[in-house]
């Protein structure tokens, strides 16, 4: 059921996508904003009881009705509402139409055009930014927005449930809602919760990374991730854009985080000013570098999705083996 839950949200999505600002979604953030106002208190012990009850209100319904439809055997529509929680969950095209634009104006020397759609896409000051860095950040930020709309969904969905994708969603917008606007920043509140999705987080980062690697230049994207991934200042961050960037032959991150200056293994013999440039494998951003992070964000998808038939396969035949048993 959860290979078939999967599928069928996919196909509603990409026929009828929903609006990233949808008043399901506008609902969950206002909730998250009164909850903050409540219980910022500017204690780190705060923002975690608030993370509790926020997690717990939201979580806890959606298990239950799972529980419920289970126990009572109610097939048909236990599976609808897996769809439907796949589905609100999912973000595979809510800003897809961003990234086709961008690349649609960078294709045709609309450089003005592709600063001022990233602007409105990331919320940042383009200005002045050329072609380039207006191609790295939207390779940027659609890699790290397929894994966390998308593969993020994917794993919590498989090991839990529809709880597992409400989940995921809530504590990755947790994170980023009690920590990343001005006033926000840098306070103890929101300090939980982004540990709390750090390791929630952990492992589907690291299953993306691998994904991205097999699909694409697997030599390149493990060298990448072995050795650049630490250099930017969010662990999780690194790995996706180290390893995706690796995948596809491009070079991704801002120039303090691709390029190093490394000493030689002989550096006691040789004389200290020696020093050479280290830099992540791959060609500067360009038009052609969102093409290939189409390519290889659905090649991924593809690969996830026979993972998740062949798992369910084998779960389906176990399950008639203790029938016939």
């Amino acid at each position: 059921m959860t290979f078939l839950s999967i599928l069928c949200a996919l196909l509603i999505e990409q026929l009828k996508p929903l609006r990233a600002d949808n008043l399901i979604y506008a609902e969950i953030k206002s909730f998250a904003m009164r909850m903050e106002g409540w219980f910022n208190a500017g204690d780190a012990s705060n923002g975690r009881m608030g993370w509790v009850l926020v997690i717990l209100l939201l979580v806890g319904p959606t298990a239950l009705i799972s529980w419920l439809l289970y126990n009572y055997q109610l097939v048909f529509i236990a599976f609808a509402w897996n769809v439907l929680i796949v589905y609100l969950t999912l973000g595979f095209r809510h800003y897809s139409h961003y990234f086709s634009s961008i690349q649609a104006a960078l294709s045709g020397g609309d450089e003005a055009g592709a600063r001022s759609l990233l602007a409105e896409w990331a919320r940042i000051d383009t200005v002045g930014m050329e072609a380039s860095e207006v191609a790295r950040i939207a390779v940027e930020k659609s890699l790290l927005t397929t894994h966390r709309n998308v593969f993020g969904v994917f794993f919590w969905f498989l090991i839990l449930g529809p709880a597992g994708a409400v989940m995921y969603r809530v504590s990755e917008y947790l994170a980023r809602a009690w920590n990343e606007p001005d006033h926000m920043r840098n306070e103890a509140f929101g300090q939980f919760a982004a540990r709390a999705f750090y390791w929630i987080d952990w492992l589907p980062v690291r299953l993306t990374a691998v994904a991205f690697a097999v699909v694409g230049n697997f030599e390149d994207a493990i060298y990448a991730w072995r050795n650049f991934a630490h250099r930017w200042s969010d662990e999780a961050r690194g790995i996706i854009l180290s390893a995706g960037g690796g995948a596809m032959g491009v070079r991704l991150g801002t120039p303090n985080e691709n390029a190093s200056k490394v000493l030689p293994p002989d550096a006691a013999t040789v004389d200290s000013t020696y020093s050479e440039v280290e830099v992540m494998p791959g060609e500067e951003p360009n038009a052609r570098a969102l093409q290939s992070t189409v390519g290889l964000v659905w090649r991924a998808l593809l690969l996830w999705m026979l993972l998740l038939l062949l798992l369910s396969g084998a779960v389906g035949l176990a399950n008639i083996g203790q029938v016939a048993t």
